[in-house]
This record gives C-alpha cells, sequence and structure tokens, in this order.
C-alpha cells in the first residue's frame, strides 16, 4: 500500500472504541473466531496450523518479525468493522476529512503569476464528497497515484481555488508529498 492508502487506513483506526489486542495470543485468537476455524488462520498467515493452536494455548509467546507483523495487520483489518464502517460513512456525508499534508504544490496560471513549485505545508478541512471519493477509490484498490491525483483536486478546489470563488482557471501540482496525515 502507498501513503496516501495508510493514511486513510490510519485515520479510520482512529476511531476506534476498543483497543487491539496486544499480546500474539490474544490477536491469534480473535483471527482464528473471524476466521471461523485455526486452518483458515494458519493460510492466511502462511503458518502451520499447529503453530496457531501453540499461540492459542499461549505456548509460543513472541512471534518471528515477520509473523508479528502480517497477524497485527490481519487483526488491524478485521477490527471494529462496524465501527470503521460508521467513521467512513460519517466522513463521506455530513464531516469530510482532514488532510495535512507537506508536498510541492505547482501551478498552470495566467500569465504574469508565478507557477514556480514550491513546498507547502497545508492542513484543510476537505468536504464529503472528495472523503467519499477518497474512500471508495481506496476500496476499488486505486494506485497511490490516482489517490494523490483525487487529494490534489480536493486541495485546488478546497484551498487554492477557495471553492470556485477565486483563480478559476488555476491547475494544481501535488508533487514530492514529504508527509500526509488524515483525521476524520
Amino acid at each position: 500500500m502507498g501513503q496516501l492508502a495508510d493514511g486513510l487506513d490510519k485515520a479510520v483506526h482512529k476511531a476506534f472504541t476498543r483497543p487491539i489486542p496486544t499480546s500474539a495470543g490474544a490477536r491469534m485468537r480473535y483471527l482464528v473466531r473471524q476466521l471461523k476455524s485455526t486452518r483458515a488462520a494458519a493460510q492466511q498467515l502462511g503458518i502451520s496450523q499447529r503453530t496457531v493452536e501453540r499461540y492459542i494455548k499461549d505456548q509460543i509467546r513472541t512471534p518471528r518479525k515477520d509473523l508479528a507483523a502480517r497477524l497485527q495487520r490481519e487483526v488491524t483489518r478485521r477490527w471494529q468493522p462496524q465501527i470503521r464502517a460508521q467513521a467512513r460513512q460519517r466522513a463521506a456525508t455530513t464531516d469530510g476529512i482532514i488532510i495535512d499534508t507537506r508536498a510541492r504544490f505547482g501551478y498552470t496560471a495566467a500569465p504574469g503569476s508565478t507557477d514556480d513549485a514550491r513546498l507547502r505545508h497545508l492542513t484543510v478541512a476537505l468536504p464529503p464528497a472528495y472523503a467519499a471519493r477518497l474512500f471508495d477509490a481506496r476500496d476499488r484498490g486505486a494506485t497511490d497515484q490516482q489517490l494523490q491525483d483525487i487529494a490534489a483536486e480536493a486541495l485546488q478546489e478546497t484551498y487554492f481555488k477557495d471553492n470556485g470563488r477565486r483563480a478559476s482557471g488555476l491547475l494544481v501540482e501535488y508533487t514530492d508529498v514529504e508527509h500526509i496525515e488524515f483525521d476524520l
């Protein structure tokens, strides 16, 4: 996944009402409950069914780094799906989403204006329509460049054009993303 997709996931994770299990055994038990069998959990993680059973019984407590990362990713992906759906729905219909980014912005504008790209740090509240587009694109498996294009359009319309009140012919280029964070 890319930087923007991860940022959207982190924003939704902030809406969780309970913390994700921390121990390997608790995470494994949760994953087995979600997948309905130790065999399915083993296949999902790429380990043996017996290893899954050992984690469930707390016979193994510390997983290898790669297994710990896969286990955390799978549990996080399945954690509190209703809370996640409610947060996304609220962002896409009423609240919108806040984007905090540090990137290079360039312009294509009327003659006589400066169009040199420069590094800017922006924190902008985007309307719900753009939040919906970002989440929909993320769900369809859009690339990071496609998500970046949607974010660039959102920043162009919301921040630079002030929702159509100025700079009507302005086109914004959004490149060299150093930092991006979303908040609901």
